[in-house]
């Protein structure tokens, strides 16, 4: 894989994962009617991240190179 690739899957794979990280954090602060929205907030970047984490698997593909060492999806986002 060309440099440009794995430094993409590097980079969005580390965005994803902090914007997921602090969704969680949101939706188990939110109350009252912000509470739906950041649940639903929450379980999207859960979607996506539990996919990445599968496929990189998959591949083959250490966790590391995709930004995604160390997280548990079902552990740490749900």
């Amino acid at each position: 894989m060309s440099n440009a690739y794995a430094n993409y899957l590097l980079d969005v794979g580390r965005e994803l994962r902090e914007s997921a990280e602090a969704a969680k954090r949101e939706a188990d602060a939110a109350a009252g009617d912000d509470q739906p929205f950041s649940l639903g907030r929450s379980s999207a970047y859960y979607e996506v991240i539990s996919l990445m984490h599968q496929q990189a698997i998959a591949f083959g593909l250490p966790l590391a190179e995709v930004g995604l060492q160390g997280i548990d999806p079902d552990r740490d986002l749900l």
